[in-house]
């Protein structure tokens, strides 16, 4: 078994590729909103734009981390591979994306996307269309890979 390091290191890994790669095989994703200047985690359905600069996700209208939203746009999602064992330490990776998200409203765009969000979760595409659920669009500011325990890559969107 390979030692856990202490100290974190630089990564060189291409985080987007990392990204792309971790939306091929993980449906979920933990979103970070804040109400009453707390921090609020979620459990939600994401989908990657075709760009991969941008996250999709749906809510009903009505929940805390939509009204969150509202009032504060400033978004944290954490995507992972985590096996849950002993062993998943050094090949477990996370992917923080800390970005701006948005509803997107009716119109062309939004149906684009809506379908890009329907492809990977087509049992949720009752819900998305419901008049109670908005599609949110997270555009990327941040996006920070984990991997090998402390291994730490950093895409920023300015350096581009």
């Amino acid at each position: 078994m390979t030692k856990v390091p202490f100290n974190k290191t630089q990564g060189s890994v291409n985080v987007m590729e990392r990204l792309i790669k971790l939306n091929k095989y993980q449906r979920h994703a933990v979103l970070a909103t804040v109400t009453d200047g707390q921090p609020y985690t979620s459990l939600v359905a994401f989908a990657l734009t075709p760009d991969a600069k941008g996250l999709l996700f749906t809510t009903p209208k009505k929940t805390t981390k939509y009204k969150n939203m509202l009032k504060n746009t400033s978004v944290s999602l954490l995507i992972d591979s985590r096996k849950n064992t002993a062993k998943g330490y050094m090949g477990s990776e996370a992917v923080t994306i800390i970005g701006t998200a948005g509803a997107l409203r009716k119109g062309r765009r939004r149906d684009e996307l809506s379908g890009i969000f329907t492809k990977k979760h087509p049992e949720l595409t009752a819900f998305m269309h419901a008049s109670t659920t908005a599609l949110i669009l997270v555009v990327f500011h941040k996006v920070i890979h984990a991997g090998n325990f402390q291994s730490v890559t950093l895409w920023n969107k300015e350096k581009e």
